[in-house]
């Protein structure tokens, strides 16, 4: 109806369409005249400044980062680097891997004093060769990872190759989400990793992003993990 006031949800939306319609410019905008390129900018940029505006929610967020492509828990761990670079306190859990010392783990670790991190896997299964052992030191993963999640003092927990555990049969994905569903008022962030991200994760969570393996030289090339690049 003319004049009928927006609702928040509706308002976004308006708003997302517009910029999408504008577009983000450079050569992919149909201007040749630059004075009109310009307009078409400032127009972008009201837009986005009333998208930023309309957008006032702040909640824990559910983070997954899942596929086959390289990438998952460099991305988790850059999420680490940002938040305690704010000062923030960090957990990281590592559910399969635990094997060797990580570049990451050294870097960080000189970086700040407010990250725990704790490896409690021993390897891929055909190095362990043990499923009986492997989902002990699964669940009791799991268990370290409740307390940091429950811990309001972590505003950022990472929950390494968890995705693995539950495609593996050695954690449900219901037991995640049940958990953190009975947690009222969460206020930090959640990052599961580890590719075949269940469905019932990948709905609840809040951002998902998946790694699409294209070339790899370990597959094609018959390359090595090296440092730097895996480890």
């Amino acid at each position: 109806m003319p004049g009928e006031e927006q609702t928040p949800y509706k308002k976004i939306t308006s708003l997302d369409l517009q910029a999408k319609e504008l577009g983000i410019g450079g050569k992919l905008s149909p201007e040749t005249d630059e004075s009109l390129y310009k307009k078409r900018m400032q127009r972008r940029k009201d837009i986005q400044s009333k998208r930023l505006k309309a957008r006032k929610t702040k909640k824990g967020l559910l983070i997954v980062f899942t596929g086959n492509g390289k990438g998952k828990t460099t991305a988790s761990l850059g999420m680490v680097l940002r938040a305690i670079g704010h000062g923030h306190k960090v957990a990281i859990i590592q559910f399969i891997k635990g094997g060797w010392t990580t570049g990451e783990e050294k870097a960080l670790k000189m970086l700040s004093t407010n990250i725990s991190w704790h490896a409690l896997g021993e390897g891929f299964t055909w190095e362990t060769q043990d499923r009986v052992r492997d989902e002990e030191l699964v669940k009791g993963a799991w268990q370290v990872s409740q307390k940091y999640i429950k811990d309001e003092s972590y505003k950022l927990i990472i929950l390494d190759e968890i995705n693995i555990a539950t495609k593996l049969g050695y954690l449900s994905p219901k037991e995640i989400i049940t958990f953190i569903q009975s947690l009222n008022n969460r206020k930090n962030h959640i990052v599961l990793t580890g590719r075949g991200a269940s469905h019932s994760i990948i709905n609840q969570a809040d951002l998902v992003t998946e790694m699409k393996l294209i070339k790899h030289p370990f597959k094609e090339q018959g390359i090595k993990a090296q440092e730097c690049i895996e480890f």
